[in-house]
């Protein structure tokens, strides 16, 4: 009797291993999975690509028509300042108007960073963009005839600044924008290593 059960264990060994070495047995879990669907390869050079517009010619126009019209365009890259160098935010952007703008009118491609210079409604354009102030570095520039603003922004933060209103009237600078240097110390071209900075200015419709 033990005989016959171990014969009969050992032809089904036999076959479980002849199934399992068979190459056209396969189990679901040997699958490949199914191709999925749905999904989009990308092209890198789509992705590259950069569209174009037609930037309009904004000169003479208010600042905030100029914006909406180059919005319109397709440009949303836009900024602008005060063409006067005087320093002073366009916060009320009708109360502007537009001088000169960076790129010029024409083709550029639409995530191009287009730049305003501007005046007040009430001021002529100058003759040539004064642009932001620029960084003072190590040597003291002239500052006479900027505004006490532009002096200061291109100065480095840390600089002690004093402001004097000589007019004679005493007045304490609060808007720096609309006030003119008269004279410094230290004069141009003075090494800048930490000194104090002392700023002379009258309102810019008035004479030092």
């Amino acid at each position: 009797m033990l005989t016959r059960i171990t014969s009969a264990t050992l032809i089904t060994a036999s076959l479980l291993a002849l199934v399992a070495c068979d190459p056209n047995t396969t189990k679901s879990s040997d699958k490949a999975p199914p191709t999925a669907t749905g999904e989009t390869e990308t092209n890198g050079s789509s992705n590259s690509s950069t569209e174009t517009a037609q930037l309009p010619d904004m000169d003479g126009k208010g600042l905030q028509s100029a914006q909406d019209q180059a919005q319109a365009a397709g440009f949303y890259r836009l900024t602008s300042h005060d063409a006067l160098g005087r320093g002073r935010m366009q916060a009320l952007d009708r109360n502007w108007k537009v001088c000169s703008q960076t790129p010029e009118a024409g083709e550029h491609p639409t995530n191009t960073k287009v730049d305003f210079a501007t005046v007040k409604l009430e001021e002529d354009c100058p003759a040539k963009d004064t642009g932001e102030p620029q960084a003072a570095g190590s040597t003291m520039p002239d500052f006479k005839g900027d505004s006490v603003k532009a002096a200061r922004q291109s100065l480095d933060s840390g600089t002690s600044i004093t402001v004097n209103d000589v007019s004679g009237q005493d007045r304490f600078v609060l808007m720096e924008s609309n006030w003119q240097v008269c004279s410094q110390e230290p004069a141009a071209g003075t090494a800048l290593d930490g000194q104090p900075v002392t700023l002379n200015a009258v309102k810019f419709e008035e004479s030092c």
